[in-house]
């Protein structure tokens, strides 16, 4: 088995997690019909049965029901959970609801926390960030952003169309981008607030139809804010750092995105090798053809590697850095991995990887949503070379031979 540089810790909670998943959480994904969604009550069960596996929000300060573990030592107990689709759900590690929690205890005031924080935790709400906007809006360029904010009294009035708010259509709280002030560049422009969806002007438009799901059947909403007036204690954060604040969030999410596809990726190996020893093709095990042997070797490498690479861009967020390369290079390189390693599955699998007995055409129609959400593959590209152009060392060029006229 491959190690890695993680803390005693760090391994004990990545077991106890994987002991969780494979002991309560894969049989009762298997207990699903092919195709079918979990039920509010499963999820309950999950919970309560991850707690006592100690392991139920490790990422979490103990003051809100977590278990205050330093953000590096969860990674391992992240990757575990991503092995079942089930799995973040019931350690209550899951997107956006983790994300969002994160962003509460980040910036969040102390009504905030009680009011919003203790319960998601708990598990008795549900959120969305509502960022994302339709054509001509919003998206991986944030500074397109067109959804206002604008005080009235005691408040705030928001106006504006969002759509890839995911649990949208589940959630009792969104925390939404908007610009409040018009006049300087949106980076110094706009604030974050929790908005409940039992607000007036609040309209889920619609479930967006979309790619995978899975058992856990989650929403991407369409949301419109028609004059959706919200006290001022719902500022998330301070007024004009929103976009200073959605880089708090998402640089650590997109690290545990990448952990939890991870953990994906490996139970699809996983399955091909277990898969590929029993199944025969031209007299024999397909796990002696040298083709499927290379590409399953070369999926599994390219994994270790996708580690590697979050384990630096955590180090450098533990230390307090905003990391925003290391954390592009970690989520661009590890994004296309993980499909392409879902896909190598899959595809050794043959008709019994697009079947739903196993839960392989689950994980490509889930992973493929990877390479976009938190910010497209190109985004963070684009982000990591920026460094390496800034100032390339042209001395280097020296020898060339120029044109002289």
């Amino acid at each position: 088995m491959v190690r890695y540089d993680d803390s005693e810790r760090a391994q004990e909670l990545g077991e106890r997690a994987q002991a969780f998943i494979d002991e309560v959480v894969i049989p009762a994904e298997r207990a699903l019909p092919p195709g079918g969604t979990v039920s509010r009550g499963t999820i309950s069960e999950l919970r309560a049965e991850a707690r006592e596996y100690g392991i139920y929000a490790p990422q979490i300060p103990e003051a809100y029901g977590g278990m205050g573990e330093r953000f590096r030592d969860v990674l391992p107990a992240f990757e575990a959970a991503g092995r079942s689709l089930l799995g973040p759900t019931a350690m209550r590690v899951d997107a956006p609801d983790e994300g969002n929690m994160h962003l509460l205890e980040l910036v969040g005031t102390s009504l905030q926390k009680e009011q919003y924080l203790a319960p998601l935790v708990e598990g008795s709400l549900r959120s969305g960030f509502s960022m994302t906007e339709p054509l001509d809006g919003a998206g991986s360029d944030p500074t397109a952003i067109r959804t206002t904010a604008h005080r009235d009294g005691d408040g705030w009035v928001l106006d504006g169309h969002k759509w890839w708010t995911t649990q949208g259509v589940e959630a009792d709280v969104l925390v939404v981008l908007a610009r409040t002030d018009i006049d300087v560049h949106p980076y110094e422009g706009c604030s974050l607030f929790l908005v409940p969806t039992e607000a007036d002007g609040v309209e889920v438009v619609r479930n967006i139809p979309h790619l995978g799901g899975g058992p856990r059947g989650v929403s991407h909403a369409e949301i419109r804010y028609n004059e959706v007036y919200v006290p001022d204690e719902h500022l998330l954060g301070e007024e004009g750092r929103g976009f200073e604040h959605v880089q708090q969030r998402l640089g650590p999410a997109r690290l545990t995105h990448c952990m939890r596809f991870s953990g994906m990726a490996d139970r699809a190996l996983d399955i091909a090798a277990a898969y590929a020893s029993e199944r025969s093709a031209f007299g024999e095990p397909l796990a002696e053809k040298t083709s499927v042997r290379a590409r399953l070797a070369e999926a599994a490498t390219d994994l270790h590697a996708a580690r590697a690479l979050v384990r630096t861009a955590a180090d450098a967020v533990d230390a307090g850095q905003e990391a925003r390369r290391a954390v592009a290079m970690a989520k661009s390189f590890t994004a296309p991995v993980v499909n392409d390693a879902i896909d190598a599955a899959l595809q050794t699998c043959g008709g019994n990887g697009i079947g739903k007995d196993l839960p392989l055409a689950d994980f490509y129609a889930t992973a493929r949503q990877f390479r976009i959400v938190d910010g497209a593959d190109e985004v963070h590209r684009r982000t990591a070379a920026r460094e390496l152009f800034d100032d390339p060392p042209t001395e280097e060029l020296a020898p060339l031979t120029r044109y002289e006229p």
